[in-house]
């Protein structure tokens, strides 16, 4: 069973920093895109951040130049480095495994950040 299991949330004033990371288990095979997004009212969510295998990255217009996505080479593992926090940056961050060998998306339960004095 695919589980992804983030860690890294927790309260920043605004300004501040956090990094959040993400680790897959029970994925046998390279991932094709791995991500981030924020939980949303009524069960949307909303795209952060996301890295294909090839190295492709996309980033939320609201975060671009201060959100940094990386994975690592060898396991399915993302992390996401922000900085220059802000108020509307609260949220639940849910991480995110894409596999086109398996047709489906993987979702963690999500961590908690936020940014407030």
């Amino acid at each position: 069973q695919v589980q992804l299991v983030e860690s890294g949330g927790g309260l920043v004033q605004p300004g501040g920093s956090l990094r959040l990371s993400c680790a897959a288990s029970g994925y046998n095979s390279r991932f094709d895109r791995m991500g981030w997004y924020r939980q949303l009212p009524g069960n949307m969510r909303a795209l952060i951040a996301t890295i294909t295998v090839g190295g492709g990255i996309n980033y939320a217009d609201s975060v671009k130049g201060r959100f940094t996505i990386s994975t690592h080479d060898t396991e399915n593992a993302v992390q996401l480095q922000m900085n220059s926090l802000k108020s509307e940056d609260t949220g639940v961050y849910l991480c995110t495994l894409y596999s086109a060998l398996h047709q489906r998306t993987y979702w963690g339960q999500g961590t908690q950040v936020t940014v407030s004095s």
